[in-house]
């Protein structure tokens, strides 16, 4: 690893068998970065989007990642990132004796301007960084910083069951499907009652909640390729405009327009 130390992860991860320090990172800025595959690391992955919108995939559900977010993979979870050529990552790799959550399970947190500033300034510093020096303390602050971020529900659940499965990857691939929860019990071959009660026990959400979820998030990777607001709303399964845009507001704290401006070149 002789005058390799800053190279970017991407390209010494998968010789490694560990860290170098116990939170290793570096500028990353390149479009390929994002692994479509799946794969699994025996550390943490904290990646942070500062331009675009991240999509990543485990076997638990869905979880999609607009800027001021970042999205936290625990050390084993079987995952495939996706995004698109504009956006600009940055990730931090975590050894597990440095956990920031105590569970297992990934989360998406919100990342303010202190904390998006501490990854900015850790992503430039040497990979072997003096870990008893100001770059430690900084490192210690970040550290810190995530673990008091606030988690945002940004995941999609998905169920194990194979006929809700088989059910939520039909209705993700066709957001503005109308089909009512007693048209897809019948389709389920199950009650409504019992397709509602095993959705909630499946995902810990209602069915109304879980579609309502699922339609904002879709609508995401198309507001970030520019189309008019009630294009997406449409196509998400919104017959109200003002209604597609009251629950993106309470979903993600702006308005679909000004999600737009996030993503319009300056």
């Amino acid at each position: 690893m002789k005058g390799q130390k800053n190279a970017p992860p991407s390209l010494q991860l998968s010789e490694l068998t560990r860290l170098p320090r116990p939170v290793y990172g570096h500028a990353q800025a390149l479009p390929n970065v994002a692994l479509g595959y799946r794969h699994r690391h025996p550390w943490g992955q904290l990646s942070h989007a500062t331009h675009g919108v991240l999509h990543v995939q485990t076997d638990a559900g869905r979880y999609v990642v607009p800027p001021q977010r970042a999205v936290w993979i625990p050390a084993g979870v079987a995952h495939s990132v996706n995004c698109t050529q504009a956006t600009c990552i940055r990730s931090l790799y975590i050894e597990p004796q440095v956990m920031i959550w105590p569970s297992s399970a990934c989360r998406v947190i919100s990342v303010n301007p202190l904390l998006r500033e501490l990854i900015r300034s850790f992503s430039e510093l040497p990979v072997e960084y003096a870990v008893d020096s100001a770059d430690g303390r900084l490192v210690e602050v970040l550290v810190d910083q995530l673990g008091a971020a606030a988690e945002e529900q940004l995941i999609l659940p998905m169920p194990r069951d194979n006929r809700l499965r088989t059910l939520c990857r039909r209705l993700y691939k066709h957001p503005d499907d109308s089909a009512s929860l007693t048209d897809l019990s019948l389709k389920a071959g199950v009650s409504e009652k019992t397709l509602s009660r095993l959705f909630l026990h499946e995902t810990g959400m209602t069915f109304r909640a879980w579609r309502q979820r699922m339609r904002l998030l879709s609508a995401l990777p198309a507001l970030e390729r520019g189309e008019r607001v009630t294009d997406v709303a449409l196509a998400c399964g919104y017959e109200s405009l003002p209604a597609f845009i009251a629950a993106f507001g309470k979903q993600f704290g702006l308005t679909p327009g000004a999600f737009l401006r996030l993503h319009t070149p300056h």
